[in-house]
């Protein structure tokens, strides 16, 4: 863009700061106790306070409360805004970026506060503006501008339960003509499995699969196993751990086998199952060595650590 056209986009989309996106709007469902289990099941957030009726009236809660993390959940579309979404503010200041070449989007962070808890019965009313529009950043992924949309959540009396700015990037991808042209001229190698993401919470546990085994997680004050690792004990809330090494034996939990879309460095069919270990945890894993119709929850299974690419070492469990 010249700098006079430049100017006039610029112009153009700050004309949407300050402007709601949508009239205040009540969330689909109340809070309500279904959602809730579903989501501390998804999670293993096991806080009785969520759950337990009796103890979260005896608690400093007086009663039983939502997950506080599930205050944007109460306001979300849901699936059909993956097929048809109406036609909003948001998506219309977006329009006007990839109408100018901006067709990168990436989100990148939110900043949530909670004011108060929610409970069931409650009803959750949202209401969203474009917060702000950047100046021109230069960035890794490409020459762009942070929207930040901010969104006021309130009860059914008006009073204040929490506020969220979530931030995106709308950018122009980097040109990389020359790095896939160098690309081109490389020998192909045969794809491999996703590498799954090593940090400090579980980055020894990779480590010890890389050297064909399994270890559990152990908490070092009360001695419960957990799986997967994380820093801190979910019975006591203990941060001193070690861990044992297992055995690999167990049973089918539950299973599923993926068939599509299939991903380049797989093998299928593709059985994927959670195995309940006979020291009591549960982990995924690939269950393989026989047909996947004789698959069944309940099935014995012994499981080994094998190299199942060129990069990636991984448990694997065969009928016992």
């Amino acid at each position: 863009m010249t700098p006079e056209e430049l100017k006039a986009f610029e112009e153009k989309i700050h004309a949407y700061v300050g402007r709601e996106i949508a009239p205040r709007r009540q969330g689909k469902d109340d809070v309500n106790a279904a959602m809730i289990r579903h989501w501390v099941e998804v999670t293993e957030d096991q806080n009785p306070v969520y759950s337990d009726a009796e103890f979260a009236a005896k608690s400093s809660k007086k009663g039983l409360i939502a997950p506080p993390t599930m205050l944007q959940i109460w306001s979300m579309e849901g699936y059909p805004m993956c097929k048809n979404p109406a036609k909003d503010l948001q998506r219309e200041l977006h329009d006007v970026f990839e109408a100018h070449g901006f067709t990168g989007t990436l989100g990148t962070n939110t900043k949530t506060e909670f004011h108060r808890d929610l409970r069931p019965g409650d009803q959750v009313f949202f209401h969203t503006i474009i917060d702000s529009i950047s100046e021109p950043k230069k960035t890794a992924r490409g020459f762009g501008y942070f929207i930040e949309t901010a969104t006021n959540f309130t009860d059914q009396n008006g009073d204040s339960i929490g506020k969220q700015i979530f931030r995106v990037l709308k950018f122009i991808p980097v040109q990389q003509d020359e790095a896939a042209a160098e690309a081109a001229k490389a020998p192909i190698k045969a794809p491999t499995r996703i590498q799954s993401p090593r940090g400090h919470d579980n980055g020894w546990w990779w480590e010890a699969v890389d050297q064909g085994k399994v270890l559990i997680q152990r908490c070092k004050s009360c001695g419960t196993l957990r799986h997967p690792p994380r820093p801190m004990c979910g019975e006591c809330q203990s941060l001193e751990w070690d861990s044992i090494e297992s055995s690999l034996e167990g049973e089918v939990f539950s299973f599923t086998e993926i068939s599509y879309p299939q991903f380049p460095g797989y093998p299928y069919p593709l059985v994927a199952g959670v195995i309940t270990l006979k020291e009591g945890t549960r982990l995924v894993a690939g269950i393989v060595g026989c047909d996947p119709d004789a698959v069944h929850i309940g099935m014995k299974v012994k499981g080994k650590v094998e190299k199942v690419d060129d990069k990636t070492h991984l448990p694997q469990f065969y009928p016992a």
